[in-house]
């Protein structure tokens, strides 16, 4: 079975493929009475849009999103949201190498393994070109939570990270990176036209925070507020690992070091620091909810990679055709995207137990 969607209550499915037509998302279980039209959405797909600078492929799509179902008098009905992206910038032909032998590192030789065939043309599903959909969904969830802001910036690339003194938020939308970090920026454009001019790739780090989440979203087993979003993370392309709060270096503290001391507060407690990452026990704390993605570099390059063609021959491969030198910058939407499409899906199943926004 090949699942495609995903959420509990505010549930969102994705179809179509990188070489295909087009593309697309169905929300199911959105709250009726939303405003919403393609305005609501189209800033969001314009900050994915691939071909706005050189350390991104160079595919042009406009990325023009299109309502089908769900709205009526520009507010949400409370029946299925479906939209539609169009391809219209596909080049099939690059690929012709692709359809013989297998990319390292690619999803080529799992899907051939389990489907029996496979859709070359960029990956058919595997592709980045998917995450698309889900940027448009994330644009609905985020008018289902207008309480929490969520913010999402490049930390690192090629184990080159920023410097969280020279953090500012502006910076972000300054550069073509998504980096807070202005002197980080700069190194970055060596960085990754050097890989781009090499044939290679980087990977990255994106760091997401959700600020505004109340205390109590979440539950204390299977529907944990950070389990959920660890699986949302998971499920992007050229995903490979995903940390909440302090993550991996929480087991180098000692126990006092890394609790989350409490005072009290004017509006509830006052938490001395959030190494926990807003949650605990699966469920928010108040304090902003906090994960970090890495991004692995991107397998498609022109570096010839030993391999093996589909009848089990030893070759190797270049791929050819338009590819991000690193596919983690274009990802700072879509981990916006799926934090808030988790968050929208959290606050309902919170409203749907305790009766409580």
């Amino acid at each position: 079975m090949s699942f495609n969607s995903f959420g509990r209550v505010f549930r969102f499915s994705t179809w179509g493929e990188s070489h295909g037509p087009a593309l697309g998302a169905v929300v199911d279980g959105c709250p009726p009475g939303l405003e919403l039209s393609e305005a609501d959405i189209q800033p969001f797909l314009d900050a994915r849009r691939p071909g706005q600078s050189k350390y991104t492929t160079q595919r042009q799509e406009p990325d023009q999103v299109k309502i089908l179902s769900g709205v009526f008098e520009g507010k949400t009905t409370g029946t299925p949201v479906s939209l539609m992206i169009e391809n219209v910038d596909q080049r099939s032909k690059d690929y012709s190498e692709v359809a013989k032998a297998y990319r390292p590192g690619h999803a080529d030789y799992a899907y051939d393994a389990k489907y029996g065939f496979r859709d070359y043309r960029g990956g058919g599903r595997s592709s980045a070109r998917e995450t698309a959909a889900r940027v448009a969904a994330g644009a609905i969830a985020r008018l289902a939570i207008p309480e929490v802001s969520v913010r999402a910036w490049v930390a690192e690339i090629g184990g080159d990270a920023i410097d969280m003194a020279n953090f500012e938020t502006q910076e972000i939308g300054n550069n073509p990176f998504f980096c807070p970090d202005a002197a980080a920026a700069k190194r970055w454009e060596a960085l990754v036209d050097g890989a781009r001019k090499d044939g290679s790739s980087l990977g990255a780090i994106i760091a997401c925070e959700a600020t505004g989440v109340p205390a109590g979203w979440g539950a204390p087993v299977y529907a944990k507020l950070d389990s959920e979003i660890a699986a949302a993370m998971m499920t992007i392309n050229a995903t490979k690992g995903v940390e909440i709060g302090d993550g991996f270096a929480a087991a180098r503290l000692r126990g006092e070091d890394n609790a989350d001391a409490m005072r009290p507060g004017n509006e509830g407690p006052r938490f001395e620091s959030n190494h926990a990452g807003g949650t605990a026990g699966g469920i928010s704390t108040g304090q902003p909810v906090f994960c970090r993605v890495a991004f692995k570099p991107t397998s498609s390059i022109l570096t010839p990679v030993d391999t093996i063609t589909r009848d089990g021959e030893a070759t190797e491969i270049t791929t050819k055709g338009r590819h991000d030198p690193c596919v983690g910058i274009r990802g700072v939407p879509v981990v916006e995207a799926m934090m808030a499409l988790v968050l929208a899906d959290q606050k309902l199943l919170h409203r749907a137990q305790c009766g409580l926004a």
